[in-house]
């Protein structure tokens, strides 16, 4: 039996059934790659993945990134390096404290941002994985970016084409009043240079490329790039051009980075135990590099 594709929208967000993704084969992972291309953002309900499944399904997409916790040091790491731990529990299994400077930094991940845009090379695809869900709360909202870009004027559409932003890791930390960052993570990641709009080359279309992640615009005085990056942002996290997921046990949800931006909202996390593991597969090249645009602009 072949894959079943449920679409949420038409053209944003879709469930994949009869498919195994720990017995995976290419004419099936062909049909999902199509799928990916058009609706960026796939839910695949009820597998049953070891660590090491995950990670092999997501290297289907091309080479990981390994997780930015081994710049941290004496960090202990609770899965492999390979995957995001994106969970409440530390490397015992246990809750993290509400001090916890881990509990703290993943707050980051409640703000939207695409993944590892602040990476020289960011990230292609997410993979993520729900091992233990939180009964309420919890979930994860996606902005589908083509769409927010097709729908500015076409005379701010041609602003944009063009710039550049400067992403950086500390940037969204410091929004929420974490500045606790060890030199050695500084030095790890220093900012980057991406462009505020990306052409897909699977689908052709263009796509806003903002994340709380970016700190200014290039060529611009600082504050009238942050206005724009704000502005931006409120537009493309309007209702209209969001999906909200709510997670089951065992869900694997995979999104295209270029062209979404994402974020979890809250829940209790004092209370429920929320494992949730991210494979994250890298771009080809940096965005800049890959528009044709000078990094140096």
């Amino acid at each position: 039996m072949t894959i079943t594709i449920y679409p949420v929208t038409p053209d944003f967000a879709a469930e994949i059934g009869d498919v195994n993704l720990a017995s995976i084969s290419d004419a099936d992972m062909g049909a999902i790659k199509q799928a990916f291309w058009k609706y960026s953002v796939l839910v695949f309900p009820d597998q049953k993945l070891s660590g090491t499944q995950h990670v092999e399904f997501a290297r289907r997409f091309g080479a990981l990134e390994t997780t930015i916790a081994t710049y941290r040091p004496g960090e202990k790491l609770r899965v492999q390096e390979e995957i995001a731990d994106v969970s409440n529990l530390d490397p015992e299994n246990k809750l993290l404290g509400r001090d916890s400077r881990q509990r703290m930094y993943n707050m980051g991940n409640r703000l939207w941002h695409t993944d590892s845009s602040f990476r020289h090379v960011p990230a292609f695809a997410s993979v993520l994985y729900g091992r233990s869900v939180a009964p309420i709360g919890g979930h994860t909202e996606f902005a589908d970016m083509r769409a927010a870009f097709d729908s500015l004027p076409p005379q701010k559409q041609e602003q944009l084409r063009g710039l550049v932003a400067e992403h950086s890791i500390f940037n969204s930390r410091t929004k929420l009043g974490f500045y606790d960052f060890a030199p050695e993570e500084r030095a790890a990641l220093p900012p980057v240079k991406q462009v505020m709009v990306r052409r897909i080359p699977e689908s052709g279309r263009e796509s806003l490329y903002i994340a709380s992640h970016a700190g200014r615009v290039i060529g611009m005085p600082d504050d009238e790039g942050a206005q724009l990056i704000e502005e931006l942002t409120a537009h493309a996290v309007q209702r209209q051009f969001v999906y909200t997921h709510r997670w089951r046990q065992d869900d694997l949800v995979i999104w295209d980075n270029r062209c979404t931006m994402h974020h979890g909202t809250e829940f209790d996390d004092m209370r429920w135990r929320r494992d949730f593991q991210r494979a994250t597969v890298a771009d080809i090249a940096n965005s800049c590099e890959q528009a044709g645009v000078p990094i140096s602009a």
